[in-house]
């Protein structure tokens, strides 16, 4: 399948610096955001150093994918062997982050979250760790794909509160898991079907905070960059207060 993307971010109205990162390579059909956290510039160290470790590691195993894309690998074997490589690449990535904070004091506690699309062949595969997202939409039709790991999201699925006092709640930013925090990071991958006209949209929660899900299918309909720059120019004007960053994917 042919696939066109294009990517946006904004460093926002409140902070100094730009602390997410984002890849694009629609050759190799991957794609991935990443939300730095720590003081000292930390974060945005954390998430540009994450996302070279992960596209290293699966930019060395392109022969896997290209065999994928020709039908020469069989797809349940295929798709085992890329998800291992999604999650491996995003472990590799908490390995290097967390050592770099052990070795720099400055850069104590950083750590990032990371949301990755792979698309390969008929099919699309993610990797999640934190509370970016990845959405796609199909026939009008918006889905979250990722889960978010967050105290709040682990409090409503325990039913230890209701969606209303999650949307007013103060922590409802505190991440549970982030790639850098320990050497080790459990990594939720997923692989599915994709078809002819899907589009997907990979962004940070500085943008998913201010675009609703039932606004994204109109917003997508446009080509990928202008798609992307106004998904970005939402954020911002509706309030700004974290960077914000958004990739959109369209399979032609």
């Amino acid at each position: 399948m042919d696939v066109i993307s294009y990517g946006a971010t904004d460093v926002g109205k409140r902070r100094k610096s730009n602390e997410d990162s984002y890849f694009l390579d629609d050759r190799l059909g991957l794609y991935v955001v990443a939300d730095g956290m720590g003081g000292h510039a930390a974060g945005e160290v954390a998430s540009s150093e994450a996302i070279d470790a992960i596209t290293s590691l699966i930019y060395n195993e392109r022969k896997l994918i290209e065999d994928f894309n020709q039908g020469e690998v069989d797809v349940d074997e295929g798709l085992r062997k890329m998800s291992r490589c999604i999650e491996s690449s995003i472990q590799s990535a908490a390995y290097l982050v967390h050592g770099m904070a052990q070795i720099d004091e400055k850069k104590s506690g950083m750590g990032t979250t990371i949301s990755a699309l792979l698309i390969a062949g008929s099919y699309g595969l993610t990797g999640q760790v934190g509370d970016s997202r990845v959405y796609y939409t199909r026939s009008n039709q918006t889905v979250q794909l990722t889960e978010d790991h967050t105290l709040i999201n682990w409090q409503l699925k325990e039913g230890l509160i209701t969606p209303e006092q999650a949307a007013v709640a103060k922590h409802r930013n505190v991440v549970t898991r982030a790639v850098g925090s320990r050497d080790y990071v459990q990594v939720d991958v997923q692989s599915f079907p994709v078809h002819s006209g899907d589009q997907f949209m990979l962004c940070s929660d500085g943008l998913h905070e201010y675009v609703k899900p039932n606004e994204i299918a109109a917003i997508l309909k446009h080509d990928p960059e202008r798609a992307a720059r106004h998904l970005v120019e939402l954020a911002v004007n509706r309030g700004g207060k974290d960077n914000a960053t958004a990739i959109v994917v369209s399979i032609l």
